[in-house]
């Protein structure tokens, strides 16, 4: 079966991989000279399945509220005259009801947990280094962020996952370094069985193995429509240096994040989609005693601190805005002082090196796997802020339905019909 990926980021690949193994003629096509230049680029890393998030969530519009017009802020809203983002905020205010937090989670929770065991089966087959770390430590600067995460927390409970809630002396005892920042934390949540990783450079050795076993890349190359008849995708219509020309296909997947939305609203395929844009910042360890060992979640800014190697990556901010990726200097300045708050001696900052993201995020979390109203056309997106968390399970499901294999995890609030409902 001859299959086109549209998307080179980890999800993309990720697919590609697993429709390879299923014994498919796979081709992917990327608007970027390389895989994972995009959201996969410089994200936070965190696997963390235990604790995948809606960002709709009790308390959270309370929470924009609050820091709206702080110096550092976890979250940053630009009203635009965008219709389609007053659409999606509807929504999103929608599902920060409890009962319906709990549903998000535990839909997200289902796939990132058979993505991490789908990690895991492959680092067994496929062993090689992208500097994986083990253990995710969440810092509370106050009470008032234990109160936030309560709902969580029940969910942590109910679900019989790994943790521990950690007084302060702990935290250090956890993560040493904690011993030089500026305050003590309030108290912590860890989660043993989580780990972290460089997600651009997972994509990047398996897109080496991806190519090994036959899959074609095809980069600088831009998607302009899809070639549809009938209700049944036909093939992919595309813009490179050697022109433009349609390339048939049997199935297509639809991994290209937020500009998904674009490429599919023609066809009548409704995605609700929209950029929530993070950041994050790379720096060089310079004193190794003073520094995090794996990777740790400030609560109260929403932000990651996670070790790669020899260098650490500040990760976060919310920002409800534009489309844009134009760093913005306030969401730099929130990551600076998450780092010089909890390792103040641990890097440069002058070092550090920034990046912006756009994060393809729905209302309530879950990512969108699956068919749609088009034959042979099928959805790999929507996975927000933990795509890395998300990818091999997501990717293993999209490429058992086009193989027509059931998948093994039940697929109910995972697809676009939560949507038609």
């Amino acid at each position: 079966m001859k299959t086109i990926v549209l998307g080179g980021g980890v999800i993309g690949v990720a697919t590609a991989f697993y429709l390879c193994q299923q014994g498919c003629d796979v081709t992917v096509i990327e608007r970027e000279p390389d895989v994972a230049l995009a959201t996969s680029f410089g994200n936070a890393g965190v696997i963390a399945p235990g604790y995948v998030t809606p960002w709709a969530a009790p308390g959270m519009p309370a929470k924009i509220l609050k820091y709206l017009f702080k110096p550092a802020s976890p979250l940053i809203f630009r009203p635009t005259l965008d219709p389609a983002q007053w659409r999606w905020i509807a929504r999103w205010l929608r599902e920060c009801d409890l009962d319906r937090f709990r549903v998000n989670k535990q839909r997200m929770q289902r796939i990132a947990y058979y993505s991490r065991a789908c990690l895991h089966e492959f680092r067994g087959r496929h062993p090689f280094d992208y500097g994986r770390s083990q253990g995710y430590l969440q810092l509370f600067r106050s009470e008032y962020d234990v109160e936030l995460a309560q709902p969580a927390l029940a969910v942590l409970r109910d679900a019989g996952i790994v943790h521990r809630e950690v007084s302060a002396a702990q935290c250090a005892e956890i993560e040493p370094g904690l011993r030089w920042a500026r305050q003590a934390p309030f108290s912590g949540l860890y989660l043993p069985d989580d780990e972290a990783g460089d997600c651009a450079r997972f994509t990047r050795e398996l897109r080496a193995i991806c190519e090994r076993n036959g899959v074609s890349f095809r980069f600088d190359t831009r998607v302009t429509s899809l070639d549809v008849e009938g209700a049944t995708v036909r093939g992919v219509r595309i813009q490179s240096e050697q022109g433009a020309q349609t390339l048939p296909a049997d199935a297509v997947v639809v991994a290209l994040g937020v500009d998904s939305a674009a490429l599919l609203a023609p066809l009548g395929v409704k995605v609700p989609l929209y950029p929530v844009k993070g950041y994050s910042a790379t720096l060089p360890v310079t004193d190794e005693e003073k520094a995090p060992r794996a990777a740790l979640m400030d609560e109260s800014l929403k932000t990651a601190i996670t070790r790669f190697g020899n260098n650490l990556r500040i990760a976060g901010t919310a920002e409800l805005g534009n489309r844009q990726t134009t760093l913005r200097e306030q969401a730099l300045q929130t990551l600076l002082t998450v780092l010089r708050d909890w390792f103040p001696h641990a890097a440069n900052p002058t070092s550090a090196h920034f990046w912006v993201g756009r994060r393809p995020m729905t209302p309530d979390g879950a990512p969108l796997l699956g068919p749609c109203n088009i034959d042979n056309l099928w959805l790999n997106l929507g996975h927000g802020s933990t795509g890395w968390a998300m990818s091999m399970g997501s990717a293993r499901v999209v490429a058992d339905l086009i193989a027509q294999r059931k998948p093994e995890i039940d697929l109910d609030g995972l697809t676009l019909a939560r949507y038609r409902q």
